[in-house]
Formats: structure tokens, sequence, C-alpha cells
């Protein structure tokens, strides 16, 4: 494949090639850490649903972008919005980032990474934050990108019991300049 893309803002007919990624992209990158009964348990059509929720709030606050390929199929996307949390430092939240494996550490991640920056600074966010899976190996990928480690906490997937971090930045105008 060629490294030519576009990255355009999500509207409701791209749901289900978000959701094919949101699920493929989990259980290739999570096989090993999350169980696999529950990865096999990931359903295109329940996705595609929460996300049709999702992209219909593309508002001032919220947005997701989607990667196409030189074919215009949906190679990835990112969102993000208000930090979901109530944190006190972080106002901004990247919420997600996920690639099909094969497009995976060539330059797509951080064209999307650059998007949902500006658009949170865009709309006024100081500060962003995203967690993490600690065992998730694209983790480092936030760490490249300038984020540092300032939380930690545990989450409930299935039935498991899991570690995920959070990467924060302080300043977003700044991060925004220098991508």
């Amino acid at each position: 494949m060629g490294s030519s893309w576009t990255i355009r803002k999500a509207v409701l007919e791209d749901a289900m090639g978000v959701a094919k990624v949101h699920v493929d992209s989990w259980r290739t990158t999570y096989s090993g850490i999350v169980n696999d009964e529950f990865l096999a348990s990931l359903s295109y059509e329940k996705c595609e649903e929460r996300l049709r929720n999702r992209i219909a709030k593309n508002s001032n606050e919220y947005a997701m972008f989607v990667a196409e390929d030189e074919e215009g199929q949906i190679i990835g996307f990112a969102d993000g919005g208000r930090e979901r949390s109530g944190d006190s430092t972080y106002d901004g939240e990247l919420y997600a980032i996920y690639l099909l494996k094969e497009h995976q550490r060539k330059g797509v991640g951080k064209l999307l990474f650059r998007h949902v920056v500006s658009h949170l600074a865009s709309s006024h966010f100081h500060t962003m934050l995203i967690w993490v899976l600690n065992d998730n190996p694209s983790r480092y990928f936030y760490e490249s990108m300038g984020g540092r480690l300032v939380r930690e906490q545990s989450i409930q997937i299935g039935e498991q019991q899991l570690q995920e971090s959070a990467y924060g930045w302080r300043n977003l105008m700044s991060l925004r300049e220098q991508l």
C-alpha cells in the first residue's frame, strides 16, 4: 500500500467502517491481553450502533475523525472531547485512536492524533489526557507524542480486571504548534 491517506470528520455513513476498524483492531491489539472469549464476543453490529450515537454527537466539543486509504476504505479513526471523569487537571480527552494492524506504524496515527488535538484546542480545551491499557504495546506512541504518565487505575473488561494508565498533555496550544 502507498502512503496517501485522507483524514476527515466522520459522518453517520462511516459507522460500519469505523465499527469494523474498532472490532478488528481490538482483536489484534488486545489478543493475549483481553481474554479470547471477550474478543470473540465483539460484534460489528453492536459496535456500529454505539458509534452511530457517538458520530451523531459531532459538536463543538466532540469530534471523530476517520482515516481512509486510496480506495476510500476506512483504516482508522480517532475521537475526543470533554474529559469524561471530571478530572481537575485535564479538561480534554483523546478517547481513542484505532488503526487496522496493517496500517500501524506508517504515520496515520500521528495524523489522527493531530486532528483531535487541533479540534480540542480550537474548542477551547487547554489540556488533554488518554487512558491506555498498560499491556497495550501501542502505549509508547503517546510517550513519543510528548504525553506524560499521570495516573493509573484498574478497569474491568468482560470478566477481567486490568490496569490502565493515563497520559497527559498540559498545553494543547503548544502541542498543536509542535505537530
